[in-house]
């Protein structure tokens, strides 16, 4: 039995990690602006695109109004 097998898996570390956190921020943020520009184009603008439209155009933003919250 391999050391991964006996010990379970941390799955708390996701609720203590900062980063993670904010990994989750950011996409609940794209995953917003996804819907918004797909309902005012009338049509599914998918993932990929949203996240780059968003980085590009928002991001920045986003991060200097949380890092000032």
């Amino acid at each position: 039995m391999t050391q991964a097998q006996q010990e379970p898996l941390d799955t708390g570390f996701a609720d203590k990690s900062s980063l993670y956190q904010e990994f989750l921020a950011e996409r609940e943020e794209i995953m917003k602006y996804k819907w918004i520009e797909s309902e005012k184009l009338g049509y599914d603008i998918g993932f990929e695109r949203a996240l780059l439209d968003w980085i590009r155009n928002h991001r920045d933003t986003w991060k200097q109004k949380r890092r000032n919250a």
